[in-house]
């Protein structure tokens, strides 16, 4: 039971990070792959903030989501200048720069990672977290409700739509993909808290670029620009792999396979269901922004 209450966990927080990613990648059309590093912030911030500062969980979240907004806002200020390729290769180098940043500084652990303090006690502690993460799951999904179905959604769209036309209209592209990023990296940041504070371990190798491949892969499977699609997405892409874990495998076997599974699921879906099972089925890139 134990085993499939933290299966839970890990889809809730998977869920945060592909929602906050939808809200970039998804509704807006930025092609912005720094996401882990928001991831980052928030997991670093909860085991420093608590653990050597010993300051209430819920504070270290609020200040871990406000290293992250001014993180995303050193990055997103001279960056939403540009688009397509080149913002893609620029939040690439922010990504691989951080983290290399990360591994040479003694007080964040550098390479061997932290131990986080123990947020979650006692016999209940996992079903306190797994309630905790979908409570946070549950406001960020409807946070990206409410952002879409706003005006301000409405010139998102918009935005992705064409950049030049929201521009003669006299709104500013620019101001909104900054507005975007810092919300997606606040949320990814509460993501990161939520991870640290129950498995109680953070190292710079759980942010490398895998991480912002498999929010991608649950945005395309569930839907990329759906509201729900992150949802979806994360608990097929989380769970189906791990059913491997019930048979008999040999333990050398297990993470071929499972990675075989989650590739194959993938790209099962770009041929059958482009737009992914909570979205249009136009082809990615062409989808279209759901509310419902």
């Amino acid at each position: 039971m134990t085993y499939l209450a933290e299966l839970g966990i890990l889809v809730a927080i998977w869920t945060i990070l592909a929602a906050s990613f939808n809200i970039i990648i998804g509704f807006a059309g930025l092609f912005v792959i720094a996401h882990p590093l928001f991831f980052a912030c928030g997991a670093y911030g909860a085991v420093i903030l608590g653990g050597v500062f010993g300051l209430p969980f819920a504070v270290s979240v609020a200040a871990a989501a406000a290293i992250a907004v001014v993180l995303s806002l050193a990055f997103s200020v001279p960056a939403a200048r540009v688009s397509g390729d080149y913002l893609l290769i620029a939040s690439a180098g922010f990504l691989l720069g951080s983290l290399q940043a990360i591994r040479n500084v003694d007080w964040l652990g550098a390479a061997s990672g932290l131990d986080g303090p123990a947020i979650f006690t006692g016999p209940e502690r996992t079903l306190w977290g797994l309630l905790t993460c979908w409570i946070c799951a549950l406001i960020v999904l409807l946070l990206a409700r409410w952002i879409v179905g706003s005006h301000f959604g409405r010139a998102v769209i918009a935005m992705r739509d064409d950049e030049t036309a929201l521009a003669s209209l006299g709104r500013n592209p620019m101001t909104i993909k900054i507005v975007l990023i810092t919300v997606g990296a606040a949320c990814a940041s509460l993501g990161g808290s939520l991870y640290a504070g129950y498995f109680q371990y953070v190292s710079p190798d759980q942010f490398e670029m895998l991480a912002a491949t498999t929010m991608l892969a649950m945005v395309i499977v569930g839907g990329i620009g759906s509201t729900y699609g992150p949802l979806a997405g994360a608990i097929i892409m989380t769970a189906l792999p791990q059913l491997v874990s019930f048979f008999d495998l040999p333990p050398a076997w297990l993470a071929p396979v499972q990675g075989m599974i989650f590739t194959g699921i993938v790209i099962v879906f770009l041929f059958v269901r482009p737009g992914g099972l909570l979205g249009s089925t136009t082809r990615i890139g062409q989808s279209k922004v759901r509310a419902q």
